[in-house]
């Protein structure tokens, strides 16, 4: 029975077995007690195909939320004749800011890994499938890969906001993404690897500080960086360059650096943003009321 909490874990046992990442995710699901590997991949369709439901009525659909905090921000960057990224990256931001929008809308999304960071692995499964031509069964694939990086940082760090701030959200979703990009460019297990960890240097002791404490402002704009993060760890790992510190150690100064940080800061709406004037003006709006208050005020 496969035992991964580490990533050097999962590298080791394809090397071993010589298989992929996937081949290896699978063998430890069936070892979890999964049912098979048809009902496996099946599931991960049924997901993929939600995935991709979400970024098309991100992007087609109006999209308000009733706090107006968020407004069809995703066609607007999607239409945007000035792009300062190159087109496929001006898309892919786009499509992350729409699932965050459906999700503020109460749509239907994939926590990918979590509800705040729902942007991120859609928008980077369809920006591949259009801009390389990937396969469907390629990309379940590519949901395997990312699960990898995700199974090994839920294991020795927390996907919650309220432990380890947008952080362990936007910032291990970016990793799973920038995993599966390298993946589905033909990068070796290392450089998948490395990838994550390059993507989770880049948004080390991010914090939590949803505006209102709704799931909208920053999350949305953090899925749109988040994506872009992944898109630039894959390519700094498919180049070939190594991070300095292993991605398993990066993994675990996540851990630290939530453990420092401010409760404030984690999912609260307490600190950072939430706190800001016009964001307290917006939490009165919303919920009707003069008395939004910091706690111990």
């Amino acid at each position: 029975m496969p035992t991964f909490n580490l990533l050097s874990d999962i590298a080791t046992y394809c090397a071993e077995k010589n298989c992929s990442i996937p081949d290896a995710m699978l063998d430890y699901e069936l070892a979890q007690g999964r049912s098979s590997r048809e009902a496996i991949l099946a599931m991960l369709d049924k997901t993929l195909a939600v995935m991709e439901q979400a970024v098309e009525q991100g992007l087609t659909q109006l999209m308000l939320t009733k706090s107006g905090m968020l407004k069809n921000w995703a066609k607007t960057v999607f239409e945007a004749k000035v792009s300062t990224l190159g087109l496929p990256l001006q898309k892919a931001v786009a499509r992350a800011l729409a699932v965050s929008e459906v999700n503020a809308c109460m749509g239907k999304i994939v926590a990918a890994p979590t509800a705040g960071s729902s942007g991120i692995m859609p928008a980077t499964l369809v920006t591949m499938r259009e801009e390389h031509q990937i396969p469907r069964e390629k990309l379940i694939e590519g949901l395997l890969v990312s699960a990898s990086v995700g199974l090994i940082f839920a294991k020795n760090s927390s996907f919650a906001g309220s432990e380890a701030g947008c952080m362990g959200e936007t910032g291990s979703a970016a990793a799973m993404a920038a995993s599966t990009i390298v993946y589905l460019l033909g990068g070796t297990i290392e450089q998948t690897f490395e990838a994550a960890g390059i993507a989770l240097k880049g948004a080390m002791g991010l914090v939590c500080d949803p505006v209102a404490g709704l799931v909208e402002e920053p999350c949305a704009v953090r899925n749109a960086i988040g994506v872009a993060n992944a898109f630039t760890s894959a390519q700094i790992a498919l180049a070939g360059v190594k991070s300095l510190i292993p991605p398993d150690e990066v993994i675990f100064a996540t851990k630290e650096v939530g453990e420092l940080m401010s409760p404030r800061l984690k999912e609260s709406a307490l600190g950072g943003l939430a706190n800001a004037k016009t964001a307290r003006e917006i939490q009165k709006k919303v919920f009707r009321s003069d008395d939004v208050k910091l706690i111990g005020e």
